[in-house]
């Protein structure tokens, strides 16, 4: 059993890097774990299990986490979870792996009410102990310090952690960008990251989602006016699916519709969950209205726009059952037009091909973020001059690109070296990344793979 001593400080992946989504990191030092993220990704093979001889399993699942054994099955040296944002992939697993920890969970208030309401349809509704933190605040959990950064990402209330130990510090950066325009929160702040050049950060470890694009990414606003500027002209109704979570898009979306005269709809149990806890937590404007799905149907298409869930494809969620003609409140005809304010996340290729010639063959069209000539996207991960300034800010001695996979990170760790960050460790899953007292990546240190979860 590997566990840290009193002069190391570790990095260990069991999720999230060599792949995008799926996240779950741990940090260990002086004979403790903490755990930041736990997430799920989308389907795909698993991967060949070290816990069942090495067989080859096939099955395709809905829903896939990482394998926790190395962790559970010390989980009393495990002094608790953080969760940096309500993504998905980063919040996804919780509520079907906690059993398997039985330790707090500490994050912000947003992000608390998500996992508050996905923990009520499980079997751990009133189990988890959540502790929510503010801003800025700093945690001592066992041997680690935490102190939460605020960031600008798709989602309300993202947050980099920093966490210090007596023998380093380390910038966990989760994901981020540079955004001086968000819908939702305050506009990046660099101060805090500035401040961090002088207080010898060991470590940054970071997003790499986007390390391979050039530039800077599109701020919220400026997707905004693509949207706006995309469907003031179409006459027939608008069926714009996106990221569910994503709390700016939704209000963006309401604003275009109010804008050119349209009544706007949710069709999606997780875009209706989205929203009425923006309008808890107070995020969403009171002048912006949603009304009831039902009623769209009796409206001129002129005057309708849907917000629909499935922009991978997922074959329960709304867009594909519209596709279908299996939907009970709408069906789609000739004249309609699908908007994908998303992008297909590798993987989910076929599934959203199989919607859209569904789509076509009823006469529908269908514009995607990639083929607009006008932004209808905008990513939530740092570019290459979002990275640049990073590390030009935090002035790290070692760079760990994850979040990505092997292009993604590898192209993140030329970033780091162009900035003149001296040692820098592509891994993967599995690898063991010594900080402290020597830095080193030792490679497969531990098993990982995926299993599949049950969505309610």
């Amino acid at each position: 059993m590997l566990i840290p001593s009193s002069d190391d400080l570790w990095f260990l992946p069991l999720g999230g890097t060599g792949e995008i989504g799926m996240n779950l990191n741990l940090y260990g030092h002086d004979g403790k774990w903490l755990m930041i993220d736990c997430g799920i990704s989308f389907d795909e093979p698993l991967v060949p299990s070290y816990r069942n001889g090495g067989e080859n399993v096939k099955a395709l699942h809905s829903v896939v986490a990482p394998d926790p054994t190395f962790i559970a099955d010390q989980k009393e040296h495990l002094v608790g979870i953080v969760i940096t944002h309500a993504h998905e992939d980063h919040i996804g697993a919780l509520p079907y792996l906690w059993e398997r920890f039985k330790c707090p969970v500490y994050t912000t208030p947003f992000t608390a009410e998500v996992l508050r309401r996905k923990l009520s349809r499980s079997k751990n509704a009133n189990k988890v102990p959540i502790v929510e933190v503010q801003g800025g605040s700093i945690q001592t959990l066992g041997p680690f310090t935490l102190q939460w950064l605020e960031i600008t990402h798709s989602i309300p209330e993202p947050y980099a952690i920093r966490i210090d130990t007596p023998v380093g510090s380390v910038l966990h950066t989760a994901d981020w960008k540079i955004d001086a325009q968000p819908v939702t929160g305050k506009p990046f702040d660099h101060s805090a990251f500035r401040r961090l050049a002088s207080e010898d950060i060991l470590a940054l470890i970071g997003d790499s989602t986007n390390a391979n694009k050039p530039g800077f990414s599109l701020s919220e606003r400026n997707c905004f006016d693509g949207l706006l500027n995309t469907i003031k002209p179409i006459n027939g109704r608008v069926v714009v699916t996106c990221f569910a979570s994503n709390v700016a898009r939704l209000i963006s979306l309401a604003k275009v519709a109010q804008k050119t005269g349209r009544y706007l709809g949710l069709f999606g149990r997780s875009l209706l969950n989205m929203y009425a806890i923006a309008k808890y937590r107070n995020l969403w404007p009171d002048d912006l209205t949603i009304v009831e799905p039902g009623h769209l149907g009796y409206l001129p298409p002129e005057e309708v726009m849907m917000v629909v869930t499935g922009s991978q494809g997922e074959p329960r969620a709304a867009l594909a059952r519209m596709a279908a003609d299996t939907h009970h409140q709408v069906e789609l005809t000739k004249g309609d037009v699908v908007i994908y304010s998303s992008i297909v996340i590798p993987g989910n290729e076929t599934a959203v091909n199989k919607v859209n010639r569904a789509l076509a063959a009823k006469g529908v069209s269908v514009l995607h973020s990639e083929q607009s000539p006008l932004p209808i996207h905008a990513s939530g991960h740092p570019c290459e001059e979002e990275l640049k300034l990073m590390y030009q800010w935090v002035q790290p001695e070692i760079a760990i690109p994850v979040h990505g996979e092997k292009a993604h990170l590898t192209a993140h760790a030329e970033i780091a070296k162009a900035c003149g960050v001296k040692k820098h460790y592509v891994g993967q899953n599995g690898d063991l990344y010594r900080l402290a007292p020597q830095p080193s990546i030792r490679r497969q240190q531990v098993s990982t793979g995926r299993i599949p979860i049950q969505q309610n």
